[in-house]
């Protein structure tokens, strides 16, 4: 178990974003460059805050999903649509690397925030603009959630069970792969800016990483004219690849995507002489026969225990793996190993633990330097490092632009 450090100590410190962002995948890569040592400063509007504050399980009255997504950074209030939210949006701008929003295309411009405004105080700004379905064509004005793009992009089409309804995740899927597709993104745009001296706008879809996660179904469509069907937890690809249940009650998944272990599953449960059926030696072929292989299997293994089950796999070197919660995670040693879970000190609710940086760096490593922090906590402080008087501020709020 890690605990976090500075983060002024990060590879991307020195770097300041702004947040104006809301739900999960904008302030999700906003989230993953703060935890890499980025300065960011999240903006809401100062009687509407960000959802995800509200969004999940709370403790004591006070949200748990915000104290992961709100990592990193301080939090500012500001009503854009007004003139002094406008003042202070460009002040920060000004003063930044990179602004990242989400709200339906064309409303910066309405405010008189559109890139031409950000840009002439600030030619090196690098804006990163998330919508469902990017700033251009006929859905560009359309409400866009992560749910509309998991559906729009084939993923729910081809997840369930083959008898059963298209499936939706129960998470934000499409939230979370366009978040890092955007965190791409933005460090593109600002490797391109070393040699150009220009920012520029970074336009994501969240419809379209999911959808390039989703392997060649674009070009099956076109070369062959046929769609993946729904197969429940079987791979079209390979087989046997299913969850299947233990002796005690739990489960474990078996994958068997290189052909090498598939062998080795088949000797392991004891039905060798399936390796040298015809139809084996091609993972597509193997699908057909999903029905036998996961009966020998399945068999097999539900007259075992979890962890008679894992250890035969592991010594056979076949690919095995619990399915776990979140308990099973938090004391596994593998995480451990890694430092993937880390305890922070919240000022609210004391020692917490949550996942860390998707990885790890030999120098500069990712940290958490506090947790997410109340809405408008950092309002006087960051409004003060921006030039603003006391007497200023005092005006913005009692106009009710902060």
């Amino acid at each position: 178990m890690s605990v976090s450090r500075d983060p002024a100590v990060g590879a991307l410190a020195g770097l300041r974003v702004v947040d104006a962002s809301t739900l999960f995948a904008g302030p999700m890569a906003a989230m993953h460059l703060g935890d890499l040592g980025a300065s960011v400063v999240k903006v809401e509007h100062p009687t509407k805050p960000d959802p995800s504050r509200t969004h999940g399980a709370a403790k004591d009255g006070v949200n748990l999903w915000w104290k992961t997504l709100g990592r990193n950074k301080r939090t500012v209030t500001a009503n854009l649509g007004s003139d002094g939210g406008r003042e202070v949006f460009l002040a920060l701008a000004e003063r930044s690397d990179v602004v990242i929003e989400n709200f339906r295309p064309g409303t910066l411009e309405r405010w008189g925030l559109g890139y031409e405004e950000l840009s002439a105080r600030n030619p090196r700004l690098v804006l990163a603009r998330v919508s469902g379905f990017g700033q251009t064509g006929p859905y560009r004005t359309r409400p866009g959630f992560g749910t509309l793009a998991e559906a729009m992009s084939g993923f729910a089409a081809m997840t369930g069970e083959p008898d059963g309804p298209p499936t939706l995740p129960p998470f934000g899927l499409a939230d979370g792969v366009a978040s890092l597709a955007t965190a791409f993104a933005i460090m593109t745009a600002l490797s391109a800016r070393e040699r150009t001296g220009r920012g520029q706008v970074v336009d994501t879809a969240i419809v379209e990483p999911i959808l390039a996660m989703l392997g060649p179904q674009i070009t099956r469509w076109d070369q062959l004219g046929t769609v993946q069907a729904r197969t429940g937890n079987r791979s079209s690809n390979n087989a046997p690849r299913n969850t299947y249940r233990t002796s005690d009650g739990h489960w474990v998944a078996v994958s068997t995507s290189a052909q090498s272990i598939a062998e080795r599953v088949m000797r392991l449960v004891g039905r060798p002489e399936l390796v040298d059926e015809p139809w084996f030696a091609r993972g597509v072929d193997r699908a057909l026969h999903a029905d036998e292989l996961d009966e020998a299997v399945g068999g097999w293994i539900s007259l075992r225990t979890r962890e008679e089950v894992v250890a035969a796999f592991e010594e056979a070197q076949a690919a095995v793996a619990p399915v776990y919660d979140a308990r099973d995670i938090v004391a596994d040693p593998q995480f451990r190993a890694l430092g993937t879970i880390h305890e922070i000190e919240d000022p609210e609710l004391g020692p917490m633990l949550m996942q860390g940086p998707l990885f790890r760096l030999s120098e500069n490593d990712g940290v958490i330097g506090f947790t997410g922090r109340p809405h408008g906590a950092d309002t006087d402080e960051v409004l003060g490092e921006l030039g603003f008087s006391a007497e200023r501020v005092a005006e913005l709020r009692e106009a009710g632009a902060v």
